[in-house]
């Protein structure tokens, strides 16, 4: 799978010709190797309606074309903008041009609603059912690791429900800009 840019579904561009660069968003919601193509759908929803970018980062465990993931979309796959990254590394090349990276965490103790957000802020979530890896938790490019609260004993969110959460807020905290 190479690199490339989709507004959903129609075009594709590949990323490496020299357009790797970050599209101007209100901010990047990155998804590492997501597994259940609905959450994927209703995260294309999402972003369309908040004008932010969504990044999957592979391997994905499922086809764009899944009629799963389109369904749960809706007919938001034109206006929403998603970047497909092979991997993690070729995922990197283009978020470190985009802010800053907070990655989302039950591991964490920084509670995401204490960040001061700015347009261009990158939002990380890990894999259903596993969340993100302690390797890429350390790695020096994430700059918090932060957490939505719940109450004691849940594991975790729905990764689409948690994505909206902290979207929502970084968008709240930026007067909603663009918003109708």
């Amino acid at each position: 799978m190479e690199d490339r840019v989709t507004e959903l579904p129609t075009a594709l561009e590949n990323t490496q010709d020299g357009n790797a660069g970050i599209i101007s968003r209100m901010f990047h919601v990155a998804f590492v190797e997501p597994k259940i193509p609905p959450n994927t759908g209703n995260a294309i929803r999402m972003v369309a309606a908040t004008g932010c970018e969504l990044h999957l980062i592979g391997p994905l465990d499922f086809d764009l074309s899944d009629a799963r993931l389109r369904r749960a979309g809706l007919d938001y796959h034109d206006l929403a903008s998603v970047r497909v990254h092979a991997d993690l590394e070729a995922a990197w090349t283009v978020l470190a041009s985009a802010g800053r990276v907070f990655a989302f965490t039950a591991k964490a103790k920084l509670s995401f609603a204490d960040i001061s957000y700015r347009p261009g802020d990158v939002l990380m979530f890990g894999p259903e059912p596993t969340g993100l890896s302690e390797e890429l938790l350390t790695d020096p490019r994430i700059t918090e690791r932060v957490r939505i609260p719940m109450l004691s004993g849940r594991r975790s969110l729905n990764l689409s429900n948690a994505a909206a959460i902290a979207v929502y807020e970084a968008w709240r905290q930026n007067g909603f800009a663009g918003a109708g």
